[in-house]
């Protein structure tokens, strides 16, 4: 589902008191109340507005909704934390209507169901002041308030997460720690936003640590998993910690097990050839560059790449000639008479 952005909505800042969220509300709701307003773009937007009212100007929503952080955008794919999805609400032919575009009637979306389900729920049908809505919960039954094995099946408890990682990190085949966070229904007050321990939202964000080794020849894009370190859901049930690899480097570009690595030289090391020492992964080693080499040129050095299924990938010196930025006048005058006898 994707990301709702409520201030967004109403045009007001995260920090808005709750005279601006009102004013903000009724001036907009006057612009486009169907009954003002008759176009299909006034009518949704009617309901955009009534929804971020909904939740702004309630206290306890609004302190579970700015749990989620600032760093959302309105539109971004959205994952809601275990247990915040599994509430839905349909419309009440009985009840009394708040909304009414042409005899239809337009509930809440699906990331404000995930979000407050289980709060609207407990207010009723009249569901602060947006009469006509029966909230139910979709994975629970009336009768034994437990959900069924084949509904707990469908909530989603993996994590995905992308792992950067440098060459010397695959050389050393060490373990690498990894620190997560992960927001998951609180697990004191079910989500209800009543206790202490989550401050009132309903949600906790939880940082985890977990260690994790590299197989040989691991590839950019590939994903190594972690079983039972995902989401805990109500029943004790686990998902999995799935981590992209991202090869991020700043002193290697990495190429599967192959590397490659610039080496600086000077113009005049560049027209006569030199020995040039440089780091390996496997230790110094001295090189020898030859004369004429120009910039961009590679010389391959093998074996002291990455560790490879049978011994080792290649590294490659990539030759970068390095201008300096100040000469003193006797070498000016050398290049001058060397422009002379080349050009």
């Amino acid at each position: 589902m994707k990301y709702k952005d409520y201030y967004e909505t109403l045009g007001l800042k995260r920090d808005a008191t709750e005279a601006e969220i009102k004013s903000a509300y009724r001036k907009l709701a006057r612009k486009y109340h169907p009954d003002v307003n008759k176009t299909k773009e006034a009518e949704e937007k009617f309901k955009d507005i009534n929804e971020a009212y909904e939740v702004l100007s309630d206290k306890q929503k609004r302190s579970r909704y700015d749990s989620l952080g600032s760093n959302w955008q309105g539109g971004a794919d959205y994952t809601p934390p275990p247990g915040f999805e599994n509430f839905s609400f349909n419309f009440n032919q009985g009840g009394a209507q708040t909304f009414n575009f042409g005899g239809n009637a337009g509930g809440f979306s699906d990331f404000f169901a995930s979000l407050f389900g289980d709060m609207m729920g407990a207010q009723g049908q009249s569901a602060g002041g947006f009469g006509g809505f029966d909230f139910s919960q979709r994975t629970r039954t009336a009768s034994s308030g437990r959900a069924s094995s084949a509904q707990r099946q469908t909530e989603d408890l993996d994590i995905t997460k992308t792992l950067n990682v440098t060459a010397k990190e695959i050389f050393d085949k060490k373990p690498i720690t990894v620190t997560y966070t992960q927001m998951d229904k609180c697990g004191y007050c079910n989500g209800g936003g009543y206790c202490s321990h989550c401050g009132g939202t309903g949600i906790l964000s939880t940082t985890k640590t977990v260690k994790v080794n590299l197989p040989k020849g691991v590839q950019e894009g590939k994903k190594v998993r972690l079983k039972g370190e995902g989401k805990t859901d109500a029943y004790g049930n686990k998902g999995d910690l799935y981590l992209v690899i991202h090869f991020k480097d700043s002193e290697y570009e990495i190429d599967g097990v192959n590397l490659t690595k610039e080496v600086e030289i000077t113009p005049p090391e560049a027209v006569l050839g030199c020995n040039k020492e440089i780091t390996t992964l496997h230790g110094k080693i001295n090189i020898k560059i030859p004369s004429g080499v120009s910039s961009g040129q590679s010389l391959r050095l093998k074996k002291l790449g990455l560790p490879a299924t049978s011994g080792f990938g290649d590294l490659n010196a990539k030759i970068k000639i390095v201008i300096p930025k100040t000469y003193s006048k006797e070498v000016i005058d050398l290049y001058k008479e060397i422009q002379k006898k080349t050009s």
